[in-house]
């Protein structure tokens, strides 16, 4: 059943079936086919600030219904499950939405169709492998990957247990920045020569003092696979709403820094335009000095150089810019511009040009995949080749060593302590290899 076309098998069926209004999932056998007037039950892994983004997105799908949640700190959990009812309700859904401490107990759970992870980066791997493991489909929030070992186990599992898998790398479905793409792609500034990626500094060591844990957060959980440390705010703020957003993502065993964290959303984005989804840069040229936070210089096998780089004005944030041979586009989540030709950032494309991947709603490409057993927009091949570039940098900012890249093999060439980088300990039962 997990491999029937959708639309095959309610056309041979459809005399059968008309008396049947639900049919649950798990009845017919697990994952792999929603019926025609079935939900898809999706369950929420992780509850800070992103969860109620994903949540407003993905439940505004008419097929989907929030079912459960699971989160480590009680509070954070408690919060969730109420807003999730109320959101079923306004959107025309009645459920009971169940809270798991556990998230292995929430994947035990038949009913749960899809899951949707948003948990600090050093959890993707492990829940992602679960969930696969356990046949539901899933949504994982960017970067896909604290290293390129995990990445690849997330792409290995996930295509060996047949899963709709959709990476949060969202921009994809916003126009301006598919608009660049297809601009890029068809030539409109010439060959491109350079590319300049305006984020945030690598990954650093954690130095943030021991406080004081808070009542109703499991503490060791929330550490989970990585090396133990003691609590402290800025990694799991008590509440999701009042407080800044979590700086896990700025350190060592947890993110990867805002070369992750943002260029999870960026380097994507030239990835995407260069038509190198599933590769990489071939050299990783690092600045002479170990304390720069910019400067990192990566080559493609044609020439092309891609450069972390803070190249915008005060004000213009994080953001892509694309230098050709006959003109430039800079894009970001506040613009499209391109120059010499101003008018280039409005203009249709003609009939005859390539088109990228069409979608304006990410969520919903998500679902619509999961109803017809296709792909989405951005798979879990393409959010692993986007995080291993990420990873990869980072790696080379750590060495301060130039470094050679083979894509294919997902090694580093004639550097052992490089390719030691790629994986890191993991501590305990946990063990994302096992699938």
């Amino acid at each position: 059943m997990s491999k029937m076309n959708r639309r095959n098998f309610i056309g041979k069926t459809a005399a059968s079936a008309a008396a049947i209004t639900v049919i649950p999932r798990h009845v017919l056998g697990g994952s792999g086919f929603v019926a025609a007037n079935d939900k898809i039950n999706v369950a929420y892994i992780g509850h800070g600030k992103q969860v109620y983004t994903l949540l407003n997105g993905i439940n505004k799908c008419k097929e989907t219904v929030a079912v459960a949640g699971s989160d480590v700190f009680e509070s954070k959990m408690q919060t969730f499950l109420k807003t999730a009812e109320k959101s079923n309700k306004d959107n025309g859904k009645s459920a009971e939405v169940k809270g798991y401490h556990y998230y292995r107990e929430l994947l035990e759970d038949k009913s749960i169709d899809a899951v949707v992870v948003v948990t600090p980066d050093h959890w993707h791997a492990q829940m992602v492998v679960d969930a696969a493991k356990a046949r539901k489909d899933i949504y994982c929030e960017k970067p896909l990957a604290l290293t390129v070992a995990e990445g690849r186990a997330m792409v290995d599992a996930s295509n060996k247990y047949d899963c709709v898998f959709q990476t949060g790398n969202m921009q994809r479905s916003w126009r301006d920045f598919r608009h660049a793409v297809e601009l890029v792609r068809n030539g409109y500034i010439g060959d491109i020569k350079e590319i300049n990626v305006s984020i945030g500094r690598p990954i650093k060591q954690c130095d943030l003092p021991t406080q004081e844990t808070p009542e109703g957060l499991d503490w060791n959980e929330w550490i989970g696979p990585s090396l133990y440390r003691g609590y402290h705010k800025d990694l799991c703020p008590v509440d999701a709403h009042k407080d800044p957003w979590a700086w896990w993502r700025g350190y060592r065993d947890f993110g990867g820094g805002l070369i992750t964290d943002w260029g999870a959303h960026m380097f994507d984005i030239a990835q995407w335009a260069l038509d190198m989804d599933g590769s990489a840069p071939v050299k990783f040229l690092p600045p002479e000095l170990p304390d720069q936070s910019h400067g990192l210089t990566m080559v493609y096998a044609n020439g092309t150089r891609m450069n972390h780089k803070l190249w915008g004005g005060e004000g213009d944030g994080n953001g892509v810019q694309f230098i050709g041979t006959e003109g430039k586009i800079e894009v970001s989540r506040s613009f499209l511009r391109t120059f010499p030709n101003e008018k280039l950032a409005k203009q249709e494309l003609k009939d005859t040009d390539e088109r990228v991947y069409f979608s304006d709603n990410h969520y919903q490409d998500w679902v619509d995949a999961i109803k017809n057993r296709t792909k989405p927009n951005c798979t879990v091949e393409v959010g692993h080749s986007t995080s291993a570039v990420c990873n990869v940098a980072n790696i080379a900012y750590e060495l301060c060593r130039p470094l050679l890249w083979d894509a294919k093999t997902e090694k580093f060439n004639g550097d052992d302590w490089a390719n030691m980088m790629l994986n890191r300990p993991y501590r305990g039962k946990w063990d994302y290899k096992n699938f």
